[in-house]
């Protein structure tokens, strides 16, 4: 650990990594604060500058966004009750009525002060639990690994409740999009329909800035949301939450331990552990009549989970390889343009990096915390920008990264087709996670079932004669079959409902 922190001080020298660092958190914050962007549209388009940066700096670069975004999205959420990001809905349960009651600066400081915990305490699980997975995950065979991949699809399709059937169509589609160009192993090409420029494949940064960047600017060009200009009074007394939040002691760390638990569990996310944190904290409080009413422990459950989320999902990322949901994934391909091998030999062969990663993220948090007290009453006003005129911005950046990537106007028409595509989904209340999972995921676990198929023999028993991948099938079955009863059980209870 003690040489963790000297490797980790080591790579801070870098000017490169503190630029990364500083913009990436500024830009999380503003994206964050901007209801409708999040901080998935500035992932998306910031994408194609990280292929030229240092892993490490690329890496910091979307973190602080992923991080920051969540933490920008709790002013407007305090402020004017309309979440920044779609994963601080609950903040505005609490934090509107206690901005309403005359105190958005003890609503926002308690926001902060729980971002920061959350954000910290996941972060040392990261550097606890990363190394002894990746040590484990070392006596794993390609058999193994191939199903752990396919966990991770199966687990990101059930935690959709209610849209399992979209889920699982749109990790198909992932799946599908994932094999087309040429197969590696033996040079032939699948579903080319004779054409060239499909040869290398569907570029995974024109499905992304179609799905996240473009599939957002149609949506905001296409918004009504109406802007209330009024603005709260606020003082700067933005500090006292940092020790308020310490009143609450259970709520704090157990709201960080649900943060923590579903962020390492893919496809579940901030959201699930969001609801999770704030139902037992107002199921174990002492006022559960405040709660929706500007308690304090409903605010700090809703910020402390939610930001306890992007470290603790960097876990599978690191340890197996094997990313969670779709923020992860496009950092894999951080990794990947870069030739750096997240899984098993990551901790092996690339020491400075993981170190590098560990300090940046703890010093990450102070960063958004010191840049949030010097700027909030600014950073406020931009929840008054006009949905369209900031379409119009997203859809110009989108338009012209997906060009500039290979200079091929054929990614560019793949990416707006992604973006009518993004558009839809977004219109129908469809999460598009299962497709980026899928596209990341196939060529994985296609490759290691390959492998694993191939040192077998060809004798698929190999999924079931290891103990490992056995307790994987058990777990898919399992996870199925619930899905299919519970889908089941709900179709049954709409039906008399509808009879009754």
């Amino acid at each position: 650990m003690i040489e963790s922190v000297f490797l980790g001080l080591q790579q801070l020298g870098d000017p490169m990594v503190w630029v990364a660092l500083v913009g990436g958190s500024i830009l999380g914050i503003i994206l964050g604060a901007i209801p409708g962007i999040g901080p998935g549209v500035g992932i998306a388009l910031l994408l194609p500058v990280t292929y030229t940066m240092d892993p490490l700096a690329g890496i910091t670069l979307l973190m602080g966004l992923y991080a920051a975004g969540w933490y920008g999205g709790a002013i407007p959420a305090i402020t004017i009750n309309t979440p920044g990001t779609g994963v601080n809905v609950l903040t505005t349960y609490d934090g509107y009525p206690m901005a309403s009651k005359g105190e958005p600066q003890r609503a926002l400081s308690l926001a902060y002060a729980s971002s920061f915990v959350g954000g910290v305490f996941a972060v040392f699980v990261l550097m606890v639990a990363a190394w002894p997975i990746a040590s484990l995950s070392r006596h794993l065979t390609s058999i193994d690994l191939g199903m752990a991949a396919l966990l991770a699809m199966v687990l990101v399709v059930v935690a959709h409740r209610g849209s399992e059937l979209a889920s699982f169509a749109l990790l198909g589609a992932g799946l599908f999009i994932s094999t087309i160009g040429l197969e590696t192993a033996y040079g032939s090409a699948r579903y080319t329909f004779g054409t060239t420029w499909m040869l290398a494949g569907v570029p995974l940064i024109s499905v992304i800035l179609g799905l996240f960047a473009l599939g957002q600017a149609f949506t905001l060009i296409f918004s009504d949301r109406q802007i209330d200009g009024n603005e709260p009074e606020m003082n700067r007394g933005l500090l006292g939450g940092f020790t308020e939040v310490f009143r609450y002691p259970k709520t704090l760390f157990r709201s960080a331990g649900f943060g923590v638990g579903m962020g390492v569990l893919p496809g579940v996310g901030e959201f699930l552990a969001q609801f999770f944190a704030y139902t037992t904290a107002r199921a174990s409080s002492k006022t559960p009549e405040l709660f929706g009413k500007g308690a304090p422990e409903g605010i700090i459950a809703s910020e402390t989970a939610n930001n306890a989320v992007p470290p603790a999902a960097l876990v599978p990322l690191l340890a197996l390889g094997i990313p969670g949901e779709s923020f992860t994934a496009m950092m894999l391909t951080v990794f990947i343009i870069h030739g750096v091998d997240p899984g098993p030999t990551l901790f092996q062969e690339n020491k400075e990096f993981v170190a590098g990663l560990y300090m940046t993220l703890l010093v990450m948090n102070v960063v958004i915390v010191a840049l949030l007290l010097a700027g909030t009453r600014w950073i406020a006003k931009l929840s008054s920008i006009p949905d369209r005129l900031l379409g119009v911005i997203i859809l110009c950046l989108a338009l012209i990264g997906s060009y500039s990537t290979n200079y091929r106007l054929t990614d560019t028409l793949i990416a707006i087709g992604f973006g009518v595509l993004g558009f839809a989904l977004r219109r129908a209340k469809i999460p598009m996670v299962p497709i980026i999972l899928g596209l990341v995921l196939g060529p994985i676990m296609e490759r290691y079932f390959r492998q694993g198929i191939g040192a077998a023999g060809g004798d698929l028993t190999v999924f079931v004669s290891r103990p490992t991948s056995l307790v994987f099938v058990i777990l898919i079955v399992v996870l199925i079959v619930t899905a299919i009863r519970n889908a089941f059980k709900g179709s049954k209870k709409g039906s008399a409902d509808v009879s009754g």
